[in-house]
Formats: C-alpha cells, structure tokens, sequence
C-alpha cells in the first residue's frame, strides 16, 4: 500500500473526492429540481432561483458561522486534541441552535426584497411561497454544517459523504412526487419543491449526530461528556467564524442583487440568467467541496506548525480545482443546445428553446471563463480561513462585492439600460478581482504567522494526513 506525502495530491483527493462527491450529489439534486420546475412552468423556474438565492443569503451567514468548527476541528486535530475536537463541535452546534429565531426573525426582510424586486406579479407569489416555507426549516441548514465539521476537520469525509447523498436522495425523491402529485401527494408545484427541502434537510445532520454519539466516538472523543456550553471556546468560534459569516453572507447578498436585476431585463433575460446559474451549479458545489478539503488540511498543518505542508496542500487543490473547472468550462461551451434544452421541455408558458438558446450560449460562454478565476478565488479563501486569516477574507470580499460589484450593476441596468450580458461581463470582471485579491494575500505568506491553537502532541514525520481513514466509523 502506498503512503501519502503530507501535502501531496494523494492526501489531497483523499480528503477532497467525498466532499465533490457530496457537492455534485447536491448539486444534480437542485439542478434536477430546477428542471422539475422549468417542466411544470417557467414561472416556477423564474421564481425558483430568486427565492432560494435570498433565503440562502438570510441562511449562509449562519452556515458559515456554525460550519468554522471544521477548522477549529481540523486544527485541534492536527495539534492532538481530541477532546477539543469535540468540544468544537459542541459550541458550532449551539451557534447553529441559536441562530434559527433571528433567521426566522429576517423572513420579513427577504419578502421585502422579493416583493420589491420588480418581478411580475405571478412570479413574485411563487417567490414568498417558497421563500416562507424554506425559511422555516432553515435551522437544518447551520446544524448540518456544524456536526459535518466534527468528521470533516478530521478527513473523515466519507462519513459526510454518506450522509449527505443519503439527504439529497431522500430530496429527489420527494422533489418528484410533491411537485407533481406522484404516490397519493398532492400537486404542490413549486410549494413540493420548498417542502421536499425542508424536509430532507433535516435528514443529513440525523444522521451525522446518531453517529457523533456512537459508542466509537465517545470513546475515541468523549463525544457526550464534552457536549456541554464552553464560554473560552464559543468566543473563539465568534472570534474567527463571524468574519467568515459576514463574508459569505454579504458575498452571497450582493450576488442576490444580481439575480434579482436580471430579473427587471424581462421573463427571456431571467430565465437564461437561471438557466446559466443552475448549470453553473455543477461547477460552484464541487469546488466548495476542495475548498474545504484545501481548507480542512491547512488547518491541520498549521495546527501542527507545519506552514510549507500547509502552502503545499493549497496549491495542490487549486491544481485540482483548475482541472476540474476547466473541463466543465469546456461542456458550457461545446453543449448550451443540451444544456438549454433541459430547461425548455414542457414549458407551456411561450418560452421556447428559440427563445432562450441565443442568450444562453453567450452567458455560458461568460460563465466558462469566470469559472477558472472562480476556481482560485473559492480554494484559496477557502484556505485562508482554514488558517484563521477570515478577517482579511472578509474585508476584501465584502470591498469588492458592496464598493465594485453592485454599484457597477446600478450603472448597467438602470443607467446604460444595457442587457443582460453586460450584466454577466461586470459579474465576471469582479469575479477575476476576487481572485487577483485572494492570489495576492496568500502569497504575502501572513496567514502562516496566525496561532489558533496549541499543539498538545509532538509532531509525527508522516503528518496529520497519514492516518488511516476508518470507514466503518
């Protein structure tokens, strides 16, 4: 059997293929609910993207906040403490618990901002159903990003994997039968659709905690005994997890203003924007999934004072993530008829494949040559933050997004009156900025002087990574 070399590819896609297994599972499940949608009508793939993109703004913050127990993880774990893994795990999860009544106090925020978006009447009711229903379940979402982080700051990522293909099945599934009408349900359309979410979100975390308290991981952990509110702990999860949260919430906002200003182009520029973004769904997940494996194995290194490993484990997944991105990129470019197409059958509301194609094909090709900027943004902030350096990732993303991203947008729809592409062009200069941003401050080498935790172990010569992944835990 082969060893791995700390740092090296084959601990890299170790760590990382369950996690784009986890993500492309997800990411068919909303890509075969969108085309679920688009096949009962286009106003409910209209309406679709514009709720789901505002409730997971309202949403991420927290996810993001509750998820940064992964690198607390990953970081106890690379300096040998496993009690503190646990105790990690336990305060990311009374974060995700706490956060549900203050999203659930924003519902009338994201209404307003559907309900102001200039949308057609039938799409903006379309819109708060599913808005409201998803929103209501929206605790599953910071909760399962807090227990996944106990078994992915570990490497153990197969155990996500199940679990998370396990929840996306159970989604398909009832995506079908409650949008349709299908085995006794009622034909609920896109209301099916908000419902199957909430439903099976929920199915994920089940799973995650019958485990985490499971005899082998109390005994390996003290799992049930360190379950327990921990002052110390909980300040450092805010500490380093709020600028992670506000990133990503503000990033993901920004990005909402621009789906909902495609929107005012007309019912053609919509639905090409969702059609697009939908397909770049294929794409995003995945690399969110190196992302974290990036992200996971930095903080491991640099739990253990290892800062060239760490260097080493990053470059290597934005190496993986390029290859990746770049060959989806070359499908967008090659295939928009079958991509397009996927999104037309049935649709008996005037948009047809004639309609959209002409459009589609120019955003598809945008979307390709963002794609790879993209890639090195997502991996190396990803990265960043598992070394602890969120609030520079904060600072410049937030910058960005609020002092370049969305005033530009203004000036395209509302002042140029430019369309929809111009529109694309300015997301993809701003996506290129990103990563210029995210290239720079890893290479200015900072992150490497930042201390999350103490190393209780001597270090090993083989590293974190070279333990062996059980799976029948």
């Amino acid at each position: 059997m082969k060893t791995e070399t700390p740092g090296g590819f084959r601990e890299l896609c170790r760590i990382a293929y369950p996690l784009i297994i986890s993500m492309g599972s997800f990411t068919l499940m909303q890509f075969v609910d969108r085309m679920f949608l688009a096949w009962y009508s286009s106003e409910a793939l209209q309406a679709s993207l514009p709720a789901g993109i505002v409730s997971f703004t309202l949403i991420c913050g927290f996810m993001a906040l509750a998820g940064y127990g992964t690198t607390l993880v990953a970081q106890y774990h690379g300096a040998g403490d496993p009690r503190a893994c646990a105790r990690s795990t336990a305060q990311a999860v009374w974060a995700a618990l706490l956060s549900w009544p203050i999203m659930l106090a924003l519902i009338p925020v994201g209404l307003f901002v559907l309900r102001t978006s200039g949308h057609p009447p039938g799409v903006i009711e379309l819109e708060t159903q599913y808005f409201s229903i998803v929103m209501w379940g929206s605790v599953a979402v910071p909760l399962g990003s807090a227990i996944g982080g106990f078994f992915t700051g570990q490497g153990r990522t197969l155990i996500t994997m199940i679990a998370t293909i396990a929840g996306n099945v159970v989604n398909l599934v009832l995506d079908y039968v409650m949008i349709f009408g299908v085995a006794g349900f009622p034909e609920m359309g896109i209301r099916g659709a908000a419902w199957a979410s909430v439903i099976a979100g929920f199915v994920t975390p089940l799973i995650l905690f019958v485990l985490y308290f499971s005899r082998t991981f109390n005994t390996s952990h003290s799992t049930r005994a360190t379950f327990v509110w921990d002052g110390v702990l909980f300040r450092k999860l805010l500490r380093y997890g709020v600028p992670s949260g506000v990133h990503f919430a503000l990033d993901i906002a920004a990005f909402a203003i621009f789906v909902l200003f495609t929107g005012r182009m007309g019912p053609v520029a919509l639905a090409t924007s969702n059609i697009a973004l939908s397909v770049n769904m294929l794409a995003f997940l995945p690399l969110i999934g190196i992302s974290i494996a990036a992200g996971t194995l930095v903080g491991q290194y640099q739990g253990r004072r290892e800062s060239l490993i760490a260097e080493k484990s990053a470059w290597n997944a934005v190496k993986l993530g390029t290859l990746y991105m770049v060959s989806v990129s070359i499908t967008y470019v090659l295939f928009p008829e079958f991509y397009t197409a996927l999104f037309t059958r049935g649709n008996t509301d005037g948009l047809v494949m004639e309609d959209l194609l002409p459009i589609a094909r120019v955003l598809m090709i945008i979307m390709g040559i963002w794609g790879v900027a993209d890639c090195a943004n997502i991996i190396l902030a990803g990265a960043l933050k598992g070394a602890g350096d969120t609030k520079f990732v904060m600072v410049y993303s937030v910058a960005m997004a609020w002092g370049m991203l969305v005033p530009g947008l203004v000036v395209v729809v509302f002042v140029l009156d430019a369309g929809v592409i111009l529109a694309w062009a300015w997301a993809a200069f701003y996506i290129f900025l990103l990563a210029a941003g995210m290239l720079w401050r890893f290479l200015t080498g900072k992150w490497k002087t930042i201390e999350m935790v103490q190393p209780v172990l001597p270090i090993m010569p083989d590293g974190p990574g070279a333990e062996a992944l059980m799976v029948s835990e």
